[in-house]
């Protein structure tokens, strides 16, 4: 009998298999067969806008999730039946941090920094102001004059870094200090009855570090890079949560520990009733 869990993915690199390193074959198949049970809520947790979310479950014919925490955490929605329902409860969660102000408004903020470049208007949202800059960007010293201009103002932001491999292009995100990825989960946790003995979350890459540091049981496939695996380690032994931490390392039903594989894995590290119904199904 499998309990209830909460799966929390993010999506590129982790569920998706668009990274350099191969993916085991049926590995998505059969995580769409472990998220079909009753048992099991599935949320994407992603640095994507809606339309971009709803492209990678087309493309890579991904079961539908029960929720949606898009746009680097700045909004969740609740899917049923195809009908994608904007959370606004976590909207107002994360307004308070911005008094009042939008993204829009925090433009001025930053319009002669050169470095910085803003992303589409798609990529945009209420509460996140995304912006380009190239890799060789002193990203440390950006960010802090970035930060000090928002203090002065009052605001709370957090600043979110990240590299689009494909592009070789620098990313950063301008969000309220609350509407991230970690409190997203937390929050999505709180109000469905979830705790951190049966949430689960997968990541790879440097902007899922506070949720792979964290108290919620986490696994980090076993395609994410090496810094990124000693950064999350040494994050949680400091914060004393590693016995919640975990890395795909392969062989589980013979598969690679990349993508989709090692968020069976995971799953299975921290729910070993789970493993025994996989094995069973795997093997018929």
């Amino acid at each position: 009998m499998i309990k209830r869990i909460l799966i929390c993915t993010d999506l590129d690199r982790t569920l998706l298999p668009n990274g350099r390193q191969p993916e085991s074959p049926g590995a998505r198949a059969a995580f769409s067969l472990l998220v079909s049970r009753p048992e099991v809520t599935l949320a994407y947790v992603s640095g994507r806008h809606r339309e971009l979310v709803e492209e990678a479950i087309r493309e890579y014919r991904l079961p539908l999730p029960d929720w949606v925490v898009g746009d680097v955490g700045t909004t969740i929605y609740q899917v049923r039946t195809g009908e994608w329902r904007h959370w606004s409860e976590w909207e107002q969660n994360i307004a308070a941090d911005w008094r009042g102000l939008t993204a829009h408004d925090l433009r001025p903020l930053f319009a002669d920094l050169s470095s910085l470049r803003l992303q589409e208007e798609a990529k945009q949202n209420r509460y996140k102001l995304s912006y380009y800059l190239p890799l060789l960007t002193d990203v440390d010293a950006l960010q802090q004059e970035m930060l000090r201009r928002l203090e002065a103002l009052q605001v709370a932001a957090g600043l979110i870094y990240s590299v689009d491999e494909a592009t070789s292009t620098g990313l950063l995100d301008v969000l309220p200090a609350h509407a991230t990825k970690l409190h997203a989960v937390e929050f999505l946790m709180q109000h469905q009855g979830f705790d951190y003995a049966n949430t689960v979350f997968a990541g790879d890459s440097g902007n899922d570090l506070p949720v792979l540091a964290s108290a919620i049981q986490s696994v980090l496939v076993a395609n994410a890079d090496l810094d990124v695996v000693e950064q999350a380690r040494t994050q949680a032994r400091q914060q004393g949560t590693i016995a919640a931490f975990y890395v795909a390392q392969g062989s589980f039903l013979g598969m690679n520990g990349n993508y989709s594989a090692g968020i069976l894995e995971g799953v299975a590290h921290y729910h070993p009733d789970t493993q025994v119904w996989m094995e069973q199904n795997h093997e018929q």
